[in-house]
């Protein structure tokens, strides 16, 4: 691990490198061999703040904390658990994502899905409810996915539909001759 510990405004002590070296130990068992570079940066700001700023960048990723307290020792454990769990986030979207990406490859060379033709494969149900032939026209409008509604006719008591033409601006009415 390649550690880089400066101060702006505030000495950076050995016992504090210490401390930051001891905690960035902790980021390495998430990378193993890989070479981590980490850049952290102490300074006083304000009369009884002192701010820590980590990153770290390891195969092209970075990751960046920066945390104020009034004890730099805390900030700088505050910046070790925020990169831990950016590095966790980051690490549990990689597995995920290739996972996915196996099962997606095990799909395309495994079987053949096979195709269902000439099939009913999906239903829907509702109530068929007496209205009149311009409230269908709205009810289908109101449907933005919809082409067709299926109606009960107040004024002939038969089960008709309308439906979109292909125009979008017009519409079509099916009812029943006997």
């Amino acid at each position: 691990m390649n550690i880089t510990i400066t101060g702006k405004e505030l000495k950076a002590t050995d016992a504090i490198k210490e401390y930051a070296e001891k905690k960035l130990t902790r980021i390495e068992k998430y990378f193993g061999e890989e070479t981590i570079d980490a850049t952290v940066t102490i300074k006083k700001e304000h009369v009884a703040s002192e701010i820590a700023e980590m990153y770290v960048s390891v195969k092209g990723m970075s990751y960046k904390a920066v945390t104020e307290d009034k004890d730099l020792y805390a900030a700088i454990d505050k910046d070790i658990d925020i990169l831990e769990g950016q590095i966790r986030k980051t690490k549990a979207k990689k597995e995920k994502m290739q996972k996915d990406s196996s099962i997606k490859q095990m799909n395309l060379s495994g079987v053949e899905e096979s195709k269902v033709e000439d099939e009913i494969v999906k239903s829907i149900s509702y109530d068929l409810k007496p209205i009149s032939v311009e409230d269908a026209k709205i009810k289908l409008t109101e449907r933005k996915g919809n082409i067709f509604f299926t109606f009960v006719n107040v004024d002939t008591g038969k089960v008709n539909v309308i439906f979109k033409l292909k125009d979008s601006n017009n519409y079509g009415l099916v009812e029943p001759e006997a």
